[in-house]
């Protein structure tokens, strides 16, 4: 069985976290299904960019990307060569080595004034 291994985040999952999951299942769901709570303000219809992650490890296991995701994916803040939206990205048989950028498109935070 495939793990997803998250690496550190300090709001979300500040020890990371490595998980088991079944191939065929969504890093978003399994990532949910495993208290790590990823922000999908479209609840994972992909039709905005707030579940974005970069697959660090294992990205070539996973099916390529759909030109609607790639279009959003383009709007993403942090954009990277192995970035998905988590939403879309369904696990195959491989580890995951996943990472959480800092900010999403909702969550950039203004310093105080």
């Amino acid at each position: 069985m495939p793990q997803i291994i998250f690496l550190p985040h300090e709001e979300i999952c500040p020890e990371g976290a490595v998980i088991e999951v079944e191939p065929g299942i969504t890093i978003c769901d399994a990532a949910l299904a495993n208290d790590i709570h990823i922000e999908h303000a479209c609840e994972k219809s992909c039709a905005c960019t707030t579940c974005h992650v970069v697959v660090r490890e294992g990205f070539d296991s996973m099916e390529e990307s759909t030109e609607e995701e790639d279009d959003l994916l383009d709007k993403a803040w942090g954009l990277e060569p192995e970035s998905r939206l988590s939403c879309q990205a369904v696990v195959a048989d491989e580890d995951l080595v996943v990472e959480i950028p800092k900010y999403t498109i909702n969550m950039v935070k203004e310093a105080p004034h």
